[in-house]
């Protein structure tokens, strides 16, 4: 009976209601979504639009004159099968960069959070500012500091130094040689690694309840070890989830060093060339924007890998 009664209803009866519960709804979730709404806005121009562009071009070929012509998957089987510079070059030094740099600035971060927060307030804000500084200004270091400590003539501090101990017989090349351009960009980078991802770990550590190492000290625990495998890091996986993809993300996107250590893109011999660098010589100076976008697919699956990795290992259902 109650379903006919409804049903019988005028429709002037029920829009009223439906108004209401709009405007109830409006009024209680509205301001959330208007806040949410920006960010989702800035989200779709500036993140989904151009990821979805680069995938629609990385199966044309584009030369930013003509009008892109669809090839397919002539970007993707060129890049695995005929691109040598990139599978003999480029995808070894990056996966070796990444390899190195990533966990190791990562682990790097979490130590010394770990040890900054042991201190005492004034000297641990002394120190994380000095930690984190580089970050913010590492174009400027690697121009000034890097480049300067590792200048091939006999004016180089390295060089300089290594001729006064009469090690070496003349001046070395450190930033146009194959065999050292690598480990110099390694050494720059987790020396700049510091950034957001150490700060978040920090601020992770500070906020651990000093009761749980208490307790685990009655129970038996005596370890720095154990209280930082069984205590710090489960206490602070978010923050350990946003460092590592912090670091996943800065490790894959690095490209910017090579080039600016030796000064030419391609570096010398392709020795420190990552895939960053092999998108910008396709794209901004071959203006091979399809092939570019390509790569740039890859290197994005590559990101989502790693990242989907960090989340198994850090995320709240590990």
């Amino acid at each position: 009976m109650q379903n006919e009664t409804l049903l019988t209803l005028p429709a002037s009866t029920t829009r009223p209601r439906s108004r209401n519960i709009f405007r109830a709804w409006l009024n209680k979730e509205g301001s959330a979504y208007a806040f949410l709404s920006l960010y989702g806005l800035l989200f779709i121009i500036f993140i989904v639009v151009p990821v979805l562009a680069a995938v629609l071009l990385s199966f044309t070929f584009f030369d930013t004159i003509q009008p892109p012509q669809f090839i397919g998957l002539r970007n993707y089987i060129t890049l695995v099968t005929q691109d040598d510079t990139f599978m003999r070059y480029v995808l070894p030094n990056t996966i070796q960069f990444a390899v190195i740099v990533g966990p190791g600035g990562y682990a790097l971060a979490f130590f010394l959070a770990w040890v900054l927060a042991q201190l005492p307030k004034f000297p641990r804000t002394i120190f994380a500012l000095i930690l984190y500084s580089p970050s913010m200004t590492a174009g400027v270091a690697m121009a000034v500091v890097w480049k300067t400590l590792f200048s091939g003539d006999q004016s180089g501090y390295l060089n300089s130094f290594l001729l006064s101990l009469r090690l070496i017989q003349e001046p070395i090349q450190w930033l146009q040689s194959p065999h050292h351009l690598m480990p110099i960009m390694i050494v720059v980078t987790l020396w700049s690694s510091m950034g957001i991802g150490f700060l978040a770990m920090l601020a992770g550590i500070l906020e651990i309840n000093p009761e749980l190492y208490e307790a685990a000290a009655l129970d038996g625990m005596k370890s720095r070890w154990q209280e930082i495998f069984f205590i710090t890091i489960p206490s602070m996986k978010p923050q350990m989830l946003f460092g590592a993809v912090m670091a996943i993300v800065g490790t894959f996107q690095a490209g910017a060093i090579g080039v600016t250590l030796s000064g030419s893109n391609p570096t010398p011999r392709y020795a420190g060339q990552l895939i960053v660098n092999h998108i910008e010589d396709y794209g901004f100076l071959r203006y091979e924007m399809g092939y570019a976008a390509a790569v740039s697919v890859v290197l994005l699956l590559m990101v989502l890998f790693f990242t989907r990795v960090s989340n198994r290992l850090f995320g709240s259902e590990a």
